[in-house]
């Protein structure tokens, strides 16, 4: 465990590892924001022709636009100069931007020497919070030996070694979720989980804090997924070792099925969810982005004051999360009653947008023989008038949208960003 130091308010400064897709939006979240006065993006290699090539990557993208117009409108004007070609000096509507160009290790970045307290980690390759600082091919925690305070992974923590316990220092967090639990003179590596568990974990949050629903038997989620830089977009050899063949196959011109750890990452940020059986899967489709979660969920039934059950309806349902939505300032849940395909969510600033119209709840009845309930006593069978009970059970179908770049992930990557580095300096 690192000693604890009180740190001295400064100049806020961001460290963001990697220019791929959430490093990128990233990018864009705090151009946006201004609340990070100076960014320095590390890329670790040379890319194109020189910074001419980066600033123009940075400027366009081929599922939001241009910058400029994705964060101003329209009739934007262009915002991206170049200051200093060799030292990789930008400046991106008026925030000083640096672009490092030598190093892939995270501890040989340096990120002391620019006064970054807080790193995004955006690679995707550093998911393991035990691994040295010194290994050679590189480590989460060696974004501490280069400077930063503490560093947050775009990405669910691995830990290879599965005899190892996670780290004291190592956290989970999701903005709105659990993330006030981040304490500086503990944590220093944070996860900020999968865009997949942020939706998931926002769809669930506000079932487990109404009575009616709190009681979830058991839970399956399938989340319909866009494609991501880890496939393939035409057929290709898998590499040795791959246990996901499916993975190798076109993302062009097929639906393919694959795994999520969304539901083991869930009970991480909600622990209520470890006693509840609960699966999950993913399926990936061929579209850029704007994913949609499919969550199945058992309830027993709500018993009032009267002692009466009380049948659970889809518009209580409904009205479950529009009250979520209603009640948070932040907007994290959003309610529609509209019919919405997935382009039309693009970009929507909320961890999960619930697909009121699709919703809908069953109630079943399960005849239960008590003479095969273990360890019922033989006795107390006997003063029963019949030996089988009618149990209603209560089965809801709930949709949520959520945009697994930008709209969703990134913008709740940011907002815990923000959360972490002001909480370094209270």
């Amino acid at each position: 465990m690192a000693k604890v130091e009180v740190f001295e308010k400064k100049r806020p400064v961001l460290g963001i590892n990697s220019l791929g897709r959430i490093g990128k939006l990233t990018l864009w979240h705090h151009i946006g924001r201004k609340y990070f006065q100076e960014i320095i993006v590390n890329v670790g290699r040379g890319v194109g022709t020189g910074l001419s090539a980066i600033a123009q990557l940075i400027e366009k993208d081929a599922t939001y636009g241009n910058i400029h117009r994705f964060l101003y409108g329209i009739k934007a004007k262009r915002m991206i100069q170049i200051v200093d070609e060799k030292k990789g000096k930008l400046l991106i509507d008026g925030i000083p931007v640096t672009i490092l160009r030598e190093a892939r290790n995270p501890a040989e970045i340096g990120w002391r020497n620019y006064g970054v307290d807080v790193v995004a980690e955006c690679t995707g390759k550093y998911q393991d919070p035990t691994v040295a600082p010194d290994d050679k091919n590189g480590s989460i925690i060696g974004h501490l030996a280069s400077g930063a305070k503490v560093a947050i992974n775009s990405s669910p923590f691995k830990i290879k070694n599965k005899g190892l316990p996670m780290p004291d220092e190592a956290v989970t967090l999701i903005y709105g979720i659990n993330h006030t639990a981040f304490d500086y003179k503990k944590h220093q590596v944070v996860s900020a989980a999968s865009c997949t568990t942020t939706g998931l974990a926002h769809m669930i949050k506000p079932l487990l804090e109404n009575e009616a629903t709190s009681k979830i038997l058991t839970a399956s989620m399938s989340t319909v997924h866009a494609v991501t830089n880890s496939q393939s977009i035409l057929d290709k050899t898998p590499k040795s070792g791959d246990k996901d063949l499916r993975k190798s196959r076109s993302t062009l011109n097929n639906i393919i099925l694959t795994s999520t750890n969304a539901a083991e990452a869930l009970s991480q940020v909600i622990p209520e969810v470890k006693d509840i059986g609960f699966m999950a899967d993913s399926i990936r489709v061929p579209t850029n982005t704007e994913s949609l979660i499919v969550l199945n969920a058992t309830f027993q039934t709500h018993r009032n004051t009267s002692g009466k059950d009380t049948p659970l309806t889809t518009e209580m349902l409904n009205d479950i999360y529009r009250r979520a939505s209603g009640n948070d300032p932040e907007h994290l849940v959003v309610f529609s009653d509209e019919q919405n395909v997935s382009t039309d969510l693009i970009g929507v600033d909320a961890a999960v947008v619930i697909e009121g119209q699709f919703n809908h709840i069953r109630t079943a009845f399960i005849d239960i023989d008590l003479s095969h309930v273990p360890d019922l006593p033989e006795a107390f069978l006997k003063t029963l008038s019949q030996s089988t009970m009618r149990i209603p059970v209560v089965h809801a179908k709930i949709f949520g949208w959520y945009d697994n770049e930008y709209g969703s992930y990134t913008n709740r990557l940011g907002d815990l960003t923000t959360y972490i580095h002001k909480s370094l300096f209270p």
